[in-house]
């Protein structure tokens, strides 16, 4: 992740670059051409088709340097547009059919998670003022899992049908320029593997099952503000996505699709 960020700050700074060059040969060129005129035809302030033709070409240089910046910022915004769509795309599938199962299950062995679910239930009335508060309370907070209110084998079984789709989410590119998200999902695929690699689950010692639970506590933590940006992003550009995933909160004790009459 940290060589992908690298390469992405690289690719940056070499379009800088090549802007500053072109923009440096284009203005060198239009002092050429009016020097050029300064020369054979003098500063007398006499209008004629060579004059013209002089300041034509003078300008042209200027011309095509802003036209090239303007395109090039245009089709950099369309382009940062165009990832941001496909990004959060593949995040809406993560929790649709892995994410918000996870925060089901992990918020319902959170002991404290009264403390902040009047936080967590996202309302159609709020502005990014609500989505940043609670953002920043996420941030570096851990939460409390009581692992003996989770089913590991239920678990184990759950993740072990979703390995191939996890894996498929960590080989696509489209995430490499989300690091926190990409890290969440790192986190779901090593309790995962963590799973599997016990023979019986139903027995572990009491250290192993505080390793267990440290594991599980990383995903919970990291998973639940991304899932508030996620939810932000829908009520921005698809407010009927984010109708049914209001109603399907994974915080809300009494969640339903079903639309009361």
């Amino acid at each position: 992740m940290q060589k992908a960020s690298i390469t992405l700050e690289g690719a940056g700074t070499m379009r800088l670059k090549w802007e500053t060059k072109l923009g440096i040969a284009l203005l060198c060129s239009t002092a050429l051409i009016y020097g050029l005129k300064f020369l054979i035809v003098g500063d007398e302030g006499e209008s004629n088709t060579l004059t013209y033709i002089f300041n034509a070409l003078g300008f042209l240089p200027v011309n095509v340097l802003l036209v090239t910046l303007i395109i090039n910022q245009l089709l950099a915004i369309r382009s940062k547009r165009e990832r941001l769509q496909k990004m959060n795309m593949v995040i809406g599938i993560f929790f649709s059919e892995v994410g918000s199962t996870l925060l089901k299950l992990f918020s319902d062995a959170d002991p404290n998670l009264d403390e902040l679910r009047g936080d967590l239930l996202i309302r159609d009335s709020w502005t990014d003022t609500e989505f940043d508060r609670i953002r920043d309370e996420l941030q570096g907070t851990e939460h409390t899992i009581m692992i003996q209110r989770i089913d590991l084998q239920d678990l184990h079984n759950f993740l072990i049908r979703h390995r191939d789709f996890l894996l498929r989410l960590l080989e696509n590119p489209v995430l490499l320029e989300h690091t926190t998200f990409t890290e969440a999902l790192r986190a779901v695929f090593h309790l995962s593997e963590e799973l599997e690699s016990r023979d019986d689950i139903s027995r572990l010692p009491e250290k192993d099952i505080t390793h267990l639970t440290i594991d599980i506590r990383r995903v919970y933590d990291q998973l639940t503000p991304e899932w508030i940006e996620y939810m932000r992003y829908l009520k921005s550009h698809y407010p009927y996505l984010f109708s049914l995933a209001m109603r399907k909160n994974p915080f809300d004790e009494n969640a339903s699709p079903m639309i009361a009459g």
